[in-house]
């Protein structure tokens, strides 16, 4: 799960701010790497590294970071790799100079790198997905285009030739994916998969003068915090592009489109201050804990729930719900160190677990004679559960009760969410209650998948899916095969994590090195 950016602002504006602080409010979605790349007429200049944003960018970077449009994307990897070669936006010279964020992971990724090479006469020189998209695109683009380059300032490019690139790109690539991009000296495009699994939104300034300046994130509160008003959804399929000189044009590249959107960014990945496809997150959640509630008073109507409390932050909005739908009260048990990142993203095993008690300390007095119920998004590999359980009766718990806002989770998710090895869920060959006794619970309670997708669906009358891999197995394109499953465990599985010798140290803050800013054009 990454997050990206895109904004075409006017020549006054300070877009290299506006991507920064639009990246701080996306860092919740990737805490490893952040980059910025802006255009500035016909210069690009890169900045990415390691790291967490505040830490990547400085006020020497900002500076290099000239121009009036950029992108920007924050990362952690999905398949365990931390390296910095890696980091995005990810660029291209040819045609034209081609930069790119992106959200997602394709499925047919290793294929397409093949016909990149042998058909395409294309190297891919990483291992990543992106860099993959990357070059398909500039390969359909340069095929269209040729012919109609000009040099100086008579520079064209006919709008209609990046909406055949992205065509193809949908007829070549599989899986999940939200870009954001730019054609040096001429727009910025952005695009989503054709279900639509990964989220992208887009939003204007218009000013009494005429002029408007666009923005494109994946979630509406970039948009939101940085004054722009929310337009609409990148429709799955679609691709939108805006010129130099604010022009906005959108096109469906898509003959069949289905949104299918991923229901997980809702569960947990997601900030509630989003709406994704029509649906309020924070509502998303507080119909959760409805669900919840519901379910508990039909599997043990005499519960004798004192209070109930969320694991912070994203099982809180469906704890207060499950509290006002039991009667019961609700009440904070845990505080947390805001400065220990999200474990659920964490690369490997032991580095999550060491950062469990660092990250939540309990309150004793919330918990001494009380029977707790304790609500939270999700549970992977109960290992964060196990723990939370031990603290609570550590400080005087007489019962601990445990609720999940999302069904048991047993399949890989291969659109862009770094979850574990089939193997490493705890869910993985055990019942309800073999979980429960496994995190120390007194009694375990999940949500059901028709609950779950019943509160994640808007009240508009239209029909909405989502994609439920995770929970069912069954992969909205089609084309998921068990040979791939097994490849992709075998990269994502701890044991290959704690085994790959990246580091997620930051760079040395100095001024050189391939991840220093850099102009992507020679310098007198």
């Amino acid at each position: 799960m990454c997050g990206i950016i895109g904004i075409a602002g006017l020549p006054e504006s300070q877009v290299n701010k506006m991507l920064y602080d639009g990246l701080l409010v996306l860092q919740h979605r990737g805490q490893d790497a952040a980059g910025i790349v802006t255009c500035d007429e016909d210069h690009l200049h890169l900045r990415k590294s390691n790291g967490l944003v505040r830490d990547v960018f400085h006020e020497r970077h900002l500076k290099r970071l000239s121009g009036s449009m950029g992108i920007g994307h924050v990362r952690y990897p999905t398949a365990g790799s931390c390296s910095s070669a890696e980091a995005q936006p990810l660029y291209v010279n040819s045609p034209y100079g081609i930069t790119i964020a992106h959200n997602g992971n394709l499925v047919n990724a290793e294929e397409q790198a093949r016909q990149l090479y042998l058909d395409d006469l294309r190297h891919v020189n990483t291992s990543s997905d992106s860099e993959v998209l990357l070059n398909v695109f500039a390969h359909e683009l340069q095929k269209l285009g040729k012919e109609n380059l000009k040099i100086g300032s008579d520079l064209y490019l006919d709008v209609q030739q990046i909406f055949k690139a992205v065509s193809e790109v949908h007829n070549r690539v599989s899986g999940g994916y939200a870009v954001v991009g730019m054609v040096n000296g001429y727009g910025l495009f952005a695009f989503r998969d054709p279900y639509g699994i990964r989220p992208l939104v887009y939003g204007v300034i218009e000013y009494e003068d005429g002029r408007k300046e666009w923005a494109v994130a994946s979630e509406s509160v970039a948009l939101d915090t940085l004054g722009f008003e929310v337009v609409g959804d990148v429709a799955p399929g679609e691709c939108i592009f805006i010129t130099m000189n604010g022009e906005m044009y959108t096109q469906q590249c898509h003959s069949s489109p289905k949104l299918q959107s991923c229901i997980f960014e809702y569960v947990y990945f997601a900030r509630p201050d989003s709406v994704i496809d029509g649906m309020s997150v924070h509502q998303a959640r507080l119909n959760m804990g409805e669900r919840l509630a519901d379910k508990i008073m039909e599997m043990k109507p005499e519960h004798g729930i004192d209070v109930v409390m969320p694991i912070p932050d994203s099982g809180r909005y469906a704890a207060i719900q499950t509290a006002a739908r039991l009667g019961v009260e609700f009440r904070e048990g845990f505080v947390k160190n805001r400065y220990v990142g999200r474990t659920f993203i964490m690369p490997g095993q032991a580095q999550r677990q060491d950062s469990v008690r660092k990250k939540l300390n309990p309150l004793p007095s919330e918990f001494e004679g009380k029977t707790v119920l304790l609500v939270d998004d999700s549970i992977v590999r109960g290992n964060t559960s196990k723990k939370i359980v031990e603290m609570a009766r550590q400080v005087g718990a007489k019962k601990v009760y445990f609720a999940s806002s999302a069904p048991p989770l047993l399949h890989p998710n291969v659109y862009g969410i770094d979850m574990p090895a089939r193997n490493e869920y705890i869910a993985h060959g055990q019942s309800i209650d073999e979980i429960g006794e496994a995190i120390g619970a007194d009694f375990l309670v999940y949500q059901d998948l028709d609950e779950l997708i019943a509160a994640c669906t808007p009240d508009d009358g239209k029909e909405h899916l989502f994609d439920v891999s995770c929970f069912t197995g069954e992969y909205c394109t089609g084309d998921v095969s068990e040979d791939y499953l097994i490849n992709l465990e075998r990269a994502r599985n701890d044991a290959a994590k704690s085994g790959n010798g990246e580091s997620n140290d930051d760079d040395d803050d100095d001024d050189s090195g391939e991840n220093d800013s850099i102009d992507m054009h020679n310098e007198d």
